[in-house]
């Protein structure tokens, strides 16, 4: 039961849960997963795409012949072209818009019909910008990415924190922000190839964007839907039937009422965006739907992914070291998603977003402190300080890589009661993309201007955010989903917000 109503009986329930991991379970996430391969793929193959010499000739001439003006010095305002940046943001301004969309479609379809509509949409975005003879169809094709990005992202953390145990939910959650980074390292890789290929590599790049789609499409006609949707819906057998499927067990009827009282209090809730508002709510608005998914790409760390080539390029490396450089990057954020799978369900959320965060900040002020010395306007960065630079930003990856990456997508998906769970989750990537698409569309202009300050700018944000969830956040390990909400009862600062009485719809319901 979410939400307040019949608190007691829920508490009481959770103990009663019974599950094995069944191959059904385990076939069933990882095909879900692979909607983070869409969002990972387009976040390592755009800022490859934008460092290739025959891409930049051909749609953006002007970047082309300042980076060769520059070629033998190093010019922190070599990329500044707000329509090269605008090439990559469109797509995040585009999935913020759809992911309302997507919140209907995921509330009352189904989970699985909006993975559905993303690879679809994403597998024509790609193939528009494979095809493309002009800015137009770059950007056009670039929206088509956005909206598939828009409801994968909307979906795919949700089904599956519904399909998981809770005890084992972290590490299952998880895999999205797996599949992410493994699009992003396979992404690194290609453009490392294609940039030999003249004068059409950056087409094959793009162009392969069209595979992770259409892995995600067949698969997900054969996935099925969450019971918590199922039950939702109204289809209370079938959603019995494939609760019982993927805990491996008949004995399912703690969680099975668990997931009908929650049902019906989210039926009671005719405008989902409208409760989110409301008074009980605010621990989650305030930490799930907004906190966390700003904080999250507030981090710099997109900027790197985005532009890792071009940061390497303006740093001094050559263009085939700056794409192998990303390439190191990104193998960071594969390994550290394995190490935070592997143990955030055991030490917990905070701990991993306090101990990273601190390595964090100092990474970046490494980084800030090593540019302001030794990075000045037409000298060439040394061998050993460049090498030194690409081990901060590998650690500062492998750092966001075990705690603000893969848990600000986990920690939200976990937050939200069931009546406000897919507005809740729309919210989330709506306010994830906008950050998203607004850091990429100022980075390279504030790399222009603030020059190293700009990632003192990062580390001091870092700080605000772990204050932020060492002050706010309660720890949700091991909880069940459905009862995540009695955590803020007992918080220092949230009960005085969820304790006083539920609203629902804008009407004051006494706590039973």
């Amino acid at each position: 039961m979410a939400g307040g109503f019949a608190a007691a009986a829920v508490s009481e329930r959770a103990h009663l849960y019974e599950y094995r991991i069944t191959g059904y379970f385990i076939f069933a996430c990882i095909v879900a997963a692979l909607g983070g391969s869409l969002f990972g793929y387009d976040l390592g193959v755009s800022g490859g795409v934008t460092s290739m010499d025959d891409f930049l000739k051909e749609f953006f001439p002007k970047v082309y012949r300042r980076k060769q003006q520059h070629l033998k010095e190093t010019d922190y305002c070599k990329y500044d072209s707000q329509i090269l940046t605008l090439f990559t943001s469109s797509l995040y301004f585009a999935g913020l818009v759809s992911t309302f969309a997507a919140s209907y479609v995921t509330r009352n379809k189904g989970r699985r019909a909006s993975i559905i509509v993303g690879s679809i949409s994403f597998f024509l975005g790609a193939i528009l910008n494979a095809a493309a003879v002009n800015i137009a169809m770059l950007i056009i094709g670039r929206i088509f990415l956005g909206v598939g990005i828009g409801f994968g992202n909307q979906a795919v953390p949700l089904y599956l924190s519904e399909m998981a145990p809770a005890k084992v939910r972290g590490a299952v959650n998880q895999l999205f922000q797996l599949t992410t980074c493994l699009g992003i390292l396979v992404a690194n890789l290609i453009n490392y190839g294609t940039e030999k290929i003249h004068p059409w590599g950056w087409r094959l790049s793009l162009g392969l964007a069209t595979v992770p789609a259409t892995l995600m499409f067949i698969g997900g006609i054969f996935l099925p839907e969450t019971p918590n949707s199922l039950v939702e819906q109204g289809r209370l057998d079938e959603g019995r039937k494939v609760l019982e499927k993927i805990r491996g067990t008949t004995k399912v009827d703690a969680e099975f009422a668990d997931l009908i009282d929650a049902s019906n209090a989210a039926r009671a809730i005719k405008h989902p965006f409208r409760n989110l508002l409301q008074r009980k709510n605010r621990p989650q608005l305030v930490i799930g739907a907004l906190g966390i998914p700003a904080f999250q790409q507030l981090t710099g760390m997109n900027s790197i992914l985005f532009y890792a080539p071009v940061i390497f390029q303006s740093l001094g490396f050559g263009s085939g070291a700056s794409l192998y450089s990303s390439v190191i990057t990104s193998v960071a954020l594969v390994v550290a998603t394995f190490i935070s799978m592997g143990f955030v369900d055991k030490f917990g959320r905070r701990a991993f977003f306090l101990e990273a965060g601190c390595e964090m900040i100092c990474c970046m002020i490494a980084v800030a402190i090593t540019l302001a010395l030794k990075f000045g306007q037409g000298e060439t960065l040394p061998k050993g300080i460049g090498i030194f630079l690409v081990i901060l930003i590998f650690q500062f990856v492998l750092c966001y890589g075990r705690s603000w990456g893969p848990l600000g997508w986990l920690v939200p998906s976990e937050l939200f009661p069931l009546e406000t769970r897919s507005a809740g989750q729309s919210v989330v990537v709506c306010v994830n993309l906008f950050f998203t698409a607004l850091i990429a569309q100022c980075f390279l202009v504030s790399l222009c201007h603030l020059r190293y300050g700009i990632f003192l700018l990062f580390a001091g944000l870092i700080f605000i955010m772990s204050s932020f969830i060492y002050f706010l956040l309660p720890e949700t390990k091991q909880v069940p989903i459905e009862e995540i909400y009695l955590l803020f009862q007992n918080h220092w600062f949230w009960k005085r917000y969820v304790i006083d009485g539920e609203q629902v719809d804008g009407k004051t319901v006494p706590q039973l």
